[in-house]
């Protein structure tokens, strides 16, 4: 498994952790920083750079990783092709990838323990898209959008 993960300074611990259970597990992780702990830096450039691996590098998944987690949401749903869900349980994680086909997720480090969102990340793994084509249309539509600005009701 091919994963691209990042943070900013409130994510850091946590980050350093999921990259040293991750390779664990066996799976491929690029860490895309911040490199170091700097607690004046700024999350938009490294989830940027995360989710623009993510759409280059078809079949990987991503992880982004703040104080709340919501910043790097946003930041990383501004990169095409990217579908980034706020992660806040197992349930929500699983739910993330089998209706959404989400392909990058954001933790709020503040928000949750170390273990807990290691069990978040661990679910989001786990679990495929369904594949429903009722989800699939949704998922369309927000395509549609992305690419062209029209909005499709039907």
């Amino acid at each position: 498994m091919r994963l691209h993960i990042a943070s900013d300074h409130a994510g850091f611990e946590l980050k350093s952790l999921l990259v040293l259970h991750l390779r664990a597990t066996g799976a491929e992780v690029t860490d895309h920083g911040a490199e170091t702990f700097d607690p004046l830096d700024d999350y938009p450039p490294v989830c940027l750079d995360c989710a623009e691996a993510v759409v280059a590098d078809p079949g990987s998944l991503g992880i982004v990783i703040g104080g709340s987690g919501n910043g790097e949401q946003m930041a990383a749903n501004k990169v095409r092709g990217v579908r980034a869900a706020l992660v806040w349980s197992e349930e929500t994680a699983v739910l993330a990838r089998q209706h959404n086909d989400a392909n990058v997720i954001s933790i709020g480090a503040r928000m949750h323990t170390p273990e807990e969102a290691t069990r978040f990340v661990d679910a989001f793994l786990a679990s495929a898209f369904s594949g429903d084509p009722r989800h699939r249309h949704r998922i369309d539509q927000v395509s549609t959008y992305e690419l062209s600005g029209l909005i499709d009701r039907n």
